[in-house]
């Protein structure tokens, strides 16, 4: 499964692109349809019904707004809420993914892991300017090895290509090293900052970063 936003992707409207592919499936003689429609609106699949889920070059749009109305985080998960839905139990879903920075990494794998993915991301060539890509892999409803990345010889020099979160949801920091932003690591970050700077910083409990629920 392909699944393509409405944005223009690789200088190319989408329509056109569907046509591509149209035509080359015919010349393959391949069976099975294609779906034109806006992937942050959901998908309209029955449960369980693949058993995987390739995208290249396709995720990263979400992180746009294209409209007013148009929130990413929400368009995110909507469409990851969706696809969790339509894998069977064990199913795995590849995104190549090209971001822009690492906030736009750390929206994704947020949205990927509140609709119940496990997985993580894997980065070949991480040293590279040119070669490098980031591949997100999830798993529905189990967890999963992640692969090994290409150019993995950089993890000698202590460059990590793999970065992995769980259903427990446990802190997730991008490949640069960073904590998740408002996570209990970037809290705690902060707050030692501000220590080191001179300010007045109230002291860690056992309630410090935990998440309270809204008052009426």
């Amino acid at each position: 499964m392909q699944v393509l936003p409405k944005w223009r992707t690789n200088s190319q409207p989408v329509k056109m692109r569907v046509e591509i592919y149209r035509h080359v499936a015919l010349q393959r003689d391949v069976e099975g349809d294609l779906l034109l429609g806006d992937m942050g609106e959901g998908l309209p699949f029955r449960p369980g019904m693949f058993d995987g889920c390739i995208s290249i070059s396709a995720l990263q749009w979400l992180c746009n707004a294209d409209k007013k109305t148009h929130s990413p985080p929400k368009r995110l998960y909507r469409f990851f809420s969706t696809l969790y839905s339509s894998l069977a139990r064990g199913a795995r879903a590849v995104f190549q993914i090209y971001p822009e920075n690492s906030e736009q990494l750390e929206l994704i794998t947020a949205q990927a892991m509140k609709a119940g993915f496990t997985g993580g991301m894997v980065v070949d060539f991480p040293n590279s300017s040119k070669a490098k890509k980031f591949f997100l892999c999830l798993f529905a409803g189990v967890s999963g090895v992640l692969p090994k990345g290409l150019g993995s010889e950089s993890t000698d020099r202590g460059v990590s290509n793999q970065a992995q979160f769980t259903a427990q949801r446990s802190r997730f920091t991008n490949m640069k090293g960073k904590s998740v932003k408002k996570s209990k690591d970037w809290i705690m970050e902060k707050k030692e900052r501000r220590r080191r700077q001179g300010k007045d910083v109230r002291a860690d409990t056992k309630y410090t970063a935990r998440h309270r629920k809204p008052r009426f």
